[in-house]
């Protein structure tokens, strides 16, 4: 592999640097280079490419926006004996701690980026002499990303829609439940979603969405900050109601009060926050029952009976 990783990256050196680390999904490993220090995620899965693929779109996008820092990704690479890796930039992180406060601002302005471009291009269109078309401004009108992206191993469905609660119910909890059903032929949640379905589009009264581009998978373990300031990483990106973001984000704790308050000086409440913040979950619940089996099931029917009430 290392003869491999020194011809796509086109370096003489290639050094091991630090410890490997691992996740529950992939191992890393740092290296020196001729050109300074990358940090290599490795895969063995058949399905890695497509995981990397959409890893690496995600941090593409997300430093577009200039707002939160992430990995500045470098290349995906398939290994001849199946599997892949994916090249990054390597960020001396550690645990976040001084920078809470500042992730929260970051990740309100992540949230309302492609808000603020809407915002730029009405403002041109009422500017004389902007023709149709000449905006260089780019604003995603619906639901959904370019690519798949993976929460944990798993592929996320995210064919666009124009509304949300049609994207959320069929591309993420229907998706979720067809899986748990193929692999546990599960009654309760069977009948459960039956109902929850139909009332899920009460929890949107009057709430007004517009896209935002999510990191998608915020719980503590993805979060962390350098010498600067704070980084997320591994991804799992789509343009999605930004409400979303904060239903794992208060699972598995990670987060202190002060990211929460500055993130909602940025982005308020709306009315209804609490139960759609457990509709959020759900997803994440089930998507661990899917990833580690029945440890999560009772949470999952538990937050579906729940919103039932």
């Amino acid at each position: 592999m290392e003869a491999m990783l020194k011809r796509e990256l086109g370096t003489g050196m290639l050094k091991p640097a630090g410890r490997a680390a691992g996740g529950c999904i992939s191992e890393g490993q740092s290296y020196d280079t001729d050109t300074g220090r990358v940090f290599v995620k490795i895969n063995h899965k058949s399905q890695a490419k497509l995981m990397f693929d959409g890893e690496m779109a995600s941090l593409e996008a997300i430093l577009k926006t200039e707002t939160v820092r992430v990995p500045k990704p470098v290349k995906v690479i398939e290994l001849d004996r199946g599997g892949c890796v994916f090249v990054m930039e390597h960020l001396d992180m550690r645990g976040l701690t001084k920078y809470s406060s500042q992730l929260g601002e970051q990740l309100g302005d992540l949230h309302l980026h492609n808000k603020r471009q809407l915002e730029k291009l009405n403002k041109e269109q009422q500017t004389v002499g902007k023709g149709a078309g000449q905006s260089e401004v780019a604003f995603v009108e619906k639901f959904g990303f370019s690519v798949t992206t993976c929460c944990g191993y798993l592929p996320q469905e995210n064919e666009w829609q124009d509304d949300w609660v049609t994207f959320y119910s069929r591309h993420r909890l229907q998706h979720q439940l067809n899986i748990v059903e193929k692999s546990y032929g599960d009654r309760e949640a069977r009948e459960l979603w039956a109902k929850l379905q139909l009332k899920i589009p009460q929890f949107f009264a009057d709430v007004e969405i517009v896209p935002a581009l999510l990191h998608g998978d915020l719980w503590g373990g993805n979060v962390a900050e350098c010498v600067e300031g704070p980084v997320v990483f591994d991804p799992a990106s789509f343009y999605g109601h930004s409400e979303f973001e904060l239903g794992i984000a208060g699972m598995f704790g990670g987060f202190n009060s002060s990211f929460y308050s500055a993130y909602h000086d940025k982005i308020p409440k709306a009315p209804g926050f609490a139960k759609r913040n457990q509709l959020y979950q759900l997803f994440h619940y089930l998507n661990h029952w899917n990833h580690f089996g029945g440890g999560y099931r009772g949470s999952s029917i538990r937050i579906m009976k729940e919103l039932l009430k």
